[in-house]
């Protein structure tokens, strides 16, 4: 069985670091993301809110560089929960529960002219608090092709 979700969409409010009893973090953020397909009946796009958390690392990761607006693309799993209101009614709530988090914006706010292309991922990492990986090449990574004629294959 397989229960993994894609989403990537704008935060409408700062992230909210809270600290379980056993001081495991947790980020708390709801993602704006607009639908693919229809329009409302005044032709406004139809909007998703979806609210995410991310635990350990993760959700540090996403209370540091993510605020309000920040474009986010979030890769986890979908999670069901039931839970009895303050009134005594029985509510199902849907969260995503965050495995990877991605800039989605194509420059970072905090320094305008380089790109964003940073992201954090928990796994194959082993006990590193700082686990940003860049996607960046290495400086002599590529090199021009010495036989080529100029002309495109096709």
């Amino acid at each position: 069985m397989l229960n993994h979700i894609v989403l990537m969409g704008r935060l409408t409010r700062d992230p909210e670091l809270r600290y379980t009893a056993s001081n495991v973090p947790v980020a708390s953020f709801t993602v704006a993301v607009d639908r693919d397909y229809g329009r409302g009946e005044n032709g406004e796009k139809q909007t998703d809110f979806i609210n995410v958390s991310a635990w350990r690392q993760t959700g540090e990761f996403v209370s540091k560089y993510f605020t309000k607006g920040s474009m986010i693309a979030v890769s986890g799993r979908l999670q069901i929960r039931d839970y009895t209101d303050r009134d005594g009614n029985r509510r199902t709530a849907a969260e995503v529960v965050a495995d990877n988090v991605y800039f989605g914006d194509s420059r970072r706010r905090d320094d305008g002219d380089q790109p964003a292309r940073s992201s954090y991922s928990p796994s194959g990492r082993s006990g590193s608090q700082d686990s940003v990986r860049r996607a960046d090449p290495a400086p002599g990574a590529f090199e021009d092709l010495s036989d080529d004629d100029g002309e495109l294959p096709f």
